[in-house]
């Protein structure tokens, strides 16, 4: 599996073009939640956590669907949302996560890899390089 960089991955965060303001980030915990922290530094404003769960570790699906596992405590009915996660596959994640943030004036989507509304990349899996091997 080919492993990029923190600092070329770190560039496409500094370049990435948004064309919308956003009055939050919500990262899908656990995944989104380094790429959200990156983009809070960059964006400057609120950071939540949505946590939803899908895949193991390993990528294997843990669950037949994804699974909201704590309740959502958090205002984002009306705000223009951007939500983040690391890596989509399917899309189930963010599909459910879409659902359950649908009061929200905008919601807009970020990958570090994969297909989203913003993604940095969207290739062949490939390690992140926060992730610490074991």
């Amino acid at each position: 599996m080919r492993e990029k960089t923190f600092e070329e991955v770190l560039a496409r965060f500094r370049t990435i073009a948004f064309r919308e303001q956003f009055d939050c980030i919500v990262a899908i915990a656990e995944g989104g939640i380094i790429p959200a922290a990156i983009l809070n530094q960059r964006l400057r404003t609120e950071l939540f956590l949505l946590k939803i769960n899908f895949r193991a570790e390993d990528q294997v699906p843990r669950y037949d669907r994804p699974k909201l596992l704590a309740p959502i405590d958090f205002d984002y009915a009306g705000k223009r949302v951007l939500l983040v996660d690391d890596r989509v596959k399917t899309g189930a994640t963010l599909a459910l996560a879409r659902e359950m943030l649908a009061d929200a004036a905008l919601l807009r989507t970020f990958a570090v890899n994969g297909k989203a509304d913003y993604a940095l990349y969207d290739e062949a899996c490939f390690r992140f390089p926060w992730i610490i091997p074991n």
